[in-house]
């Protein structure tokens, strides 16, 4: 079955994980958001200010990779 890359960014634009978790990764998409409420809780002392943006654009990055990875393999 094939894996729209666009909409496991925008899963994971709104909510980190959730477009691994689509992708079949459901450890992978609990782990990141277990780390971003932990951001979230991290920003009363200010590093999650930096960590937050991180892990959410690198979430929204690697489901839309991991995505078009899984297309090309079932394509071939």
């Amino acid at each position: 079955m094939m894996k729209s890359p666009g909409l496991a960014a925008v899963l994971s634009f709104f909510w980190t994980g959730v477009g691994q978790i689509y992708n079949g990764q459901i450890l992978k998409g609990l782990i990141l958001i277990g780390v971003q409420i932990i951001n979230s809780l991290l920003m009363f002392v200010l590093i999650g200010f930096i960590t937050y943006p991180i892990v959410w654009i690198w979430g929204m990055y690697d489901a839309y990779k991991t995505a078009e990875r899984h297309n090309m393999r079932q394509a071939i």
